[in-house]
């Protein structure tokens, strides 16, 4: 696969109409040093114009990941991209590691990740809008963060193999799960891990949740497997070790309705009468965290 022919073919994607005037607004950002703290709140403070931020971010909705602070300016994402991330902060050391976040969104999880001092840190996420997302905190952050406009179909064929690889809310996407979590192997240096996160439902049989045609008013999601199915998928994808971190279920303080997006949030996505189901009647959204290790040491 040549990467790089893909690369160059994505790039006209900025192009597109509805992407084209929110490029075009980050180059008339003006280049000023600034202080930022890659906390809870992703914070940039800086001699800033104050003005033309807010209109800039505001042209970048919805914001589903977060949150930002840019000087006056306050993003408050849909989801509480901290409530994750300090989760699972405990469970990982980046520093002088190649590091890759698949399915990146905006970068929120690869800023907070700059205080590990990786070797390398590479998003893939094949959205236009995030990427632009991404280049608009960036211009304040002034990171070497690697963005690039690929899916997890291409990370096996990397110029890089990592040594941790992050896929938060993304098997669940795929409609074939085990070949997505073998593509995560193979993008693996030898030893390598992989933080992964999807959703899972209770029991303790090998199954899984197969919705008709949407969970929790997702269209694309294709199977809700129980903890034991999931790690069974990953002992066929090569995997040596799986170690749950934790597990947790999604509520509003996480994830909810903000002025930064557009449409709908959890509060809608649940039965009114019964909070413990999504609106289709299928148990309510909660995920696990694990660790899969490629090789044994």
């Amino acid at each position: 696969m040549k990467l790089e022919d893909i690369r160059k073919e994505r790039q006209k994607w900025m192009t597109w109409k509805n992407i084209a005037p929110l490029r075009e607004a980050l180059e008339k950002l003006k280049d000023v040093e600034c202080k930022v703290v890659c906390g809870d709140v992703v914070k940039i403070e800086g001699d800033l114009d104050e003005q033309m931020v807010y209109k800039t971010a505001k042209m970048l909705m919805p914001w589903r990941k977060g949150p930002f602070e840019i000087g006056k300016t306050y993003i408050d994402s849909e989801w509480r991209s901290n409530v994750k991330y300090n989760l699972l902060r405990k469970h990982f050391d980046l520093k002088d590691k190649r590091v890759a976040d698949i399915g990146c969104n905006n970068g929120y999880y690869m800023f907070r990740m700059l205080e590990d001092e990786p070797k390398l840190l590479v998003g893939f996420d094949p959205s236009p809008l995030y990427k632009t997302q991404f280049d608009f905190i960036n211009h304040f952050v002034k990171s070497d963060i690697v963005y690039e406009l690929l899916g997890v179909e291409h990370v096996e064929f990397y110029e890089e193999k990592f040594d941790t690889i992050f896929c938060l809310g993304v098997l669940y996407h795929r409609s074939d799960p085990v070949a997505m979590l073998k593509q995560l192997y193979k993008g693996l240096d030898k030893q390598g891990e992989v933080i992964l996160d999807t959703f899972y439902i209770d029991g303790e049989e090998e199954m899984a949740l197969c919705p008709e045609s949407s969970y929790s008013k997702i269209p694309n999601i294709y199977f809700v497997p129980t903890i034991k199915a999931l790690k069974h998928w990953c002992l066929r994808a090569g995997f040596c070790e799986f170690e749950i971190l934790e597990t947790m279920v999604t509520d509003e303080g996480e994830q909810r309705k903000t002025e930064w997006i557009e449409g709908q949030s959890l509060e809608d996505f649940l039965d009114p009468e019964d909070t413990t189901k999504t609106i289709e009647g299928y148990p309510a959204p909660q995920r696990v965290y694990v660790r899969l290790i490629k090789d044994k040491k």
